[in-house]
């Protein structure tokens, strides 16, 4: 069946902010300024100011749904207003993990290439099966096994890819080993979202776009009161501001003065995450699960293209071979074999039942999936 307009429109949307929103936090961690007080030219390396801003991406979401909430007034769609009513502090530990895991991965995306970052996030499936079995009583099938297994085996390639790679000065060695396990690590956390989700949250019916932007809401305040505090913390090398803290607010906004174009990467990663939520999860409504999940993969193709043409990485043959792999696993956890092997078996179009379900247990992927 032919796409209108208005899907490729959201398709478009998706693939293009979702692409933006990895690349311009790139973009960001490589200008280089002077901080306050005169400092020496450093990078401008502040991923928990990075967060914030991704939260406050999330919380205008709330907006977009209060906008189509004043549309259903006029024009009834039963999909706006949650089917009963619900504790809004319900959101807070999904939150609180959203919160732990984007910080993690924008300190990890400094220490390594935008493609790896993009790449070794498919580790959430793994995470995810794992947890389902264990917290929600679900038992896999052997495909959803064999998915997992594959992107255990993709991600060993990449991590693989990364070690033969060549490094600058910028991404030396030990750090995108570093890097890399962070993001690992980082898929845990957002693991243990989902489950929260599944578990507590989406029972309740809650529109997808009123989840996102209470959880940005919580994620803003909470993560905006925490600069304080990481303001005085010592972080020795995990530090990138020559203060030598855990976070230096005042230092990425003297930055930010003297180099006006990170304000603009600031700005695209805010309001692509936005975009993005809204397009992914209109696409999995008015297209399919599957479309969305082809979106993403065609994403991490895009960020990595841009990357190599940008110069910010350096190209390796094993990428490929782990993308692909990633991309065996990622579809065979999700069932997207089947369609293929019933049109093999039957000769005709596999229906598309299911197909608007939601992937890894949620609605969305959390950062941009984030995830």
């Amino acid at each position: 069946m032919a796409w209108t307009r208005y899907q490729l429109f959201l398709a478009g949307l998706m693939l293009v902010t979702g692409s933006i929103n990895t690349l311009s936090a790139k973009w960001a961690d490589n200008f280089v300024a002077q901080g306050c007080g005169g400092s020496k030219e450093h990078s401008f390396q502040h991923p928990f100011l990075q967060a914030v801003g991704m939260f406050l991406g999330e919380f205008s979401c709330l907006a977009a749904f209060f906008l189509l909430r004043c549309r259903a007034a006029r024009h009834p769609d039963a999909s706006v207003d949650p089917q009963q009513p619900f504790n809004p502090l319900l959101f807070l530990p999904p939150a609180l993990c959203d919160m732990t895991g984007t910080s993690i991965m924008y300190v990890a995306l400094n220490m390594t290439s935008a493609s790896s970052f993009q790449m070794l996030r498919g580790a959430v499936i793994i995470f995810t099966g794992l947890f389902s079995v264990a917290f929600l009583g679900r038992r896999l099938a052997l495909s959803q096994w064999l998915g997992i297994l594959a992107t255990i085996a993709g991600l060993v390639v990449v991590g693989l890819a990364d070690l033969l790679s060549k490094h600058d000065d910028q991404h030396k060695l030990s750090e995108v080993i570093t890097g890399d396990l962070l993001i690992i690590m980082a898929q845990i956390i957002v693991s243990i979202q989902m489950v929260l989700e599944e578990k507590f949250v989406y029972r309740h019916n809650v529109h997808p776009l009123r989840a996102v932007g209470t959880e940005g809401l919580f994620g803003f305040v909470i993560l905006s009161l925490l600069l304080v505090p990481m303001y005085y913390i010592p972080a020795g090398s995990f530090s990138g501001n020559p203060r030598g803290t855990l976070e230096d607010t005042l230092d990425a906004f003297c930055q930010v003065g003297r180099q006006p174009l990170i304000a603009l990467a600031l700005l695209g990663n805010i309001s692509s995450i936005a975009f993005f939520n809204f397009a992914g999860i209109s696409v999995t409504k008015e297209l399919s699960a599957t479309t969305r999940m082809v979106l993403d993969s065609l994403r991490t193709i895009v960020i990595w293209a841009l990357s190599l043409a940008l110069g910010w990485e350096a190209f390796h043959p094993l990428q490929i071979l782990g993308f692909l792999i990633l991309l065996m696993g990622t579809a065979l956890y999700n069932g997207l074999h089947r369609p293929l092997l019933t049109r093999l078996a039957r000769g005709r179009p596999p229906a598309e039942e299911g197909e608007h379900e939601r992937l890894l247990g949620g609605s969305r992927t959390p950062i941009n999936d984030a995830s």
